[in-house]
């Protein structure tokens, strides 16, 4: 566990997301969870000496399976976008570990069979503020990588968690985005209000001006691509002969490069039929 500032800490251990935690008078804000119930039960013990008041409160930065598996492990109340909420009412009450291989991290995790999702219990639409100790922490609705993504902003320590917003050297999720909205996003983050910021990504830890630059770079790209594969009508099938270029645009470790492919085959497919082609059946989760 890192300290990036007094009572804020991040964690990238784990398989998956990088997790936040933020120690207040009243309790500990966690921010996301590992996709395993077992390594979330562990990152929990390892929160119980950050002397945080008593009460416990998950922040869901999106809806997906890395960052929600583990979640009901954490035994704590959930808080997440509205939209983050409709998901989980679109999904069956338990996850089971099968299915489509969409390149996330939860899919290289053994064993972990059947697990009930944890739905968020309070929700909102645009913007939230806790109010935990001296310094207000702020939930914005940020869509972009999902229809439901929120930041989680700490203004008094110029620190903002932006989930998927940004990965660190590896491909976006791009079944359920929506390109607009990200460069919008990624756009506001590059912007003066978050100049003098630490920015947490969700996937990478702390990331650089350049690293955003180049994700926002990626994504015009992605969405110009997408564009001209519309405009002269293409089968969804086109979007694999994408893969290969998107790809070489990252340092890929040997050991992920079957599993960024596979990211991206899926991610491109469904995003193109979603936006392009609603007809073959494709919707948001």
């Amino acid at each position: 566990m890192q300290s990036i500032a007094n009572k804020v800490y991040m964690e990238d251990s784990f398989p998956g997301v990088t997790l936040g935690a933020i120690s207040t008078p009243r309790g500990l804000i966690q921010i996301d969870a590992p996709p395993s119930p077992e390594d979330s039960r562990t990152w929990r013990a390892s929160l119980m000496n950050l002397g945080a008041g008593p009460d416990r409160l998950l922040i869901n930065l999106d809806s997906h399976p890395d960052r929600t598996l583990g979640a009901r492990a954490m035994d704590c109340t959930i808080i997440a976008h509205e939209k983050t909420a409709h998901a989980f009412r679109n999904r069956p009450t338990t996850f089971k570990a099968q299915g489509d291989e969409t390149g996330a991290s939860w899919e290289s995790i053994p064993g972990l069979g059947s697990v009930r999702w944890a739905p968020p219990e309070i929700s909102f639409t645009q913007d939230m503020v806790l109010y935990w100790g001296e310094h207000p922490i702020h939930l914005h609705h940020r869509p972009g990588p999902t229809a439901g993504a929120i930041w989680v902003v700490l203004p008094a320590d110029h620190i903002v968690f932006v989930g998927d917003l940004v990965l660190k050297n590896q491909p976006p999720f791009l079944s359920n985005a929506n390109l607009p909205q990200w460069i919008d996003s990624l756009k506001a983050l590059m912007g003066p209000d978050f100049k003098k910021y630490a920015i947490v990504s969700g996937r990478g830890g702390v990331v650089t001006a350049a690293t955003i630059k180049s994700q926002l770079d990626a994504i015009k790209h992605l969405h110009d691509r997408m564009e001209k594969l519309s405009a002269r009508n293409a089968a969804p099938e086109a979007t694999e002969r994408l893969v290969d270029g998107l790809l070489s645009g990252y340092k890929v470790p040997a050991a992920r490069q079957k599993n960024f492919t596979q990211r991206l085959r899926y991610g491109l497919r469904h995003y193109y039929i979603r936006h392009y082609h609603p007809s073959n059946g494709a919707d948001d989760e």
